[in-house]
């Protein structure tokens, strides 16, 4: 009987552990320090200020971030703009909706989301750090987490910077190898380049600076309320400590008489 169970669950774990692997293969990842790391991390607002301008120069031309409303810029733990400075970017980067009651395209106003993008196909980039997890752990377990983060904005980062230049003609339709990418071939061509943009702050943009800027951004567009997690969580676990102190000294003192009158002494006063 004993045998049995012992090779049905040597078994049953082996096709878990199987079925794990085979969830967690994946391209490489690259660790990369986020100032938003660990549990007291911060978003650095110049980061996600040099990453929103790559976004809107570069990203949003084929990628959209319908779930991200505008006036999130302007909000505390945003990216430290004030709502002049939104109204001023809407207008500069002459941003419209469909504006369903009036059957037709209107500037936007900060209470609009980002416009959808999905013209070519391209997925939408407002939870694109929550869904792709980058450190899965051994067979897929997901235990990296708990030291590395998710790796959502790592995962970002590494992939805009893992083509290796080979193109892969198919039907008609060229692929590019990328060392980060499922499968190794990817349908978007490599979107960065040494000085693509000119960072206002006068940040050097190469390729591996906007990368890990538009990541941390995207990071902040997934999770806008991060840092005030991280502080609700760090409170509440001062607060459980004490709980348990507390719980700890009630249970003593109520139980105290009970030994003591089992070891035929009385408690002291």
């Amino acid at each position: 009987m004993l045998r049995k169970l012992a090779i049905s669950t040597a078994a049953a774990l082996a096709l878990l552990t199987g079925a794990a692997q085979a969830a967690g293969e994946g391209g490489h990842v690259t660790n990369y320090a986020f100032s938003f790391d660990g549990p007291f991390g911060t978003f650095d607002q110049d980061q996600l200020q040099r990453g929103l301008q790559v976004y809107t120069q570069i990203c949003s031309g084929c990628h959209g971030l319908q779930y991200v409303p505008l006036r999130s810029l302007a909000a505390e733990g945003g990216i430290g703009w004030s709502e002049d400075e939104v109204r001023a970017y809407i207008e500069q980067n002459f941003i419209e909706v469909y504006d369903e009651d009036l059957q037709d395209w209107r500037p936007a106003v900060p209470n609009d989301n980002f416009p959808a993008n999905d013209s070519v196909g391209a997925p939408d980039l407002s939870l694109m750090a929550k869904a792709r997890l980058g450190f899965h752990g051994p067979w897929g377990t997901g235990l990296n987490a708990l030291v590395n983060g998710i790796g959502g904005p790592e995962y970002i980062a590494s992939l805009l910077t893992h083509y290796t230049g080979e193109e892969v003609e198919q039907y008609g339709t060229y692929l590019y190898e990328n060392e980060t990418f499922e499968g190794g071939l990817i349908s978007m061509a490599p979107p960065l380049w040494d000085d693509a943009v000119e960072y206002a702050d006068g940040t050097p943009a190469t390729v591996d600076q906007m990368a890990q800027d538009v990541a941390a951004f995207l990071m902040w567009a997934a999770e806008p309320h991060m840092m005030a997690r991280k502080q609700m969580g760090f409170v509440a676990i001062i607060i459980l400590g004490i709980f348990s102190v507390l719980l700890y000294l009630t249970n003593k003192r109520l139980w105290a008489p009970v030994k003591a009158r089992a070891k035929g002494t009385q408690p002291a006063e």
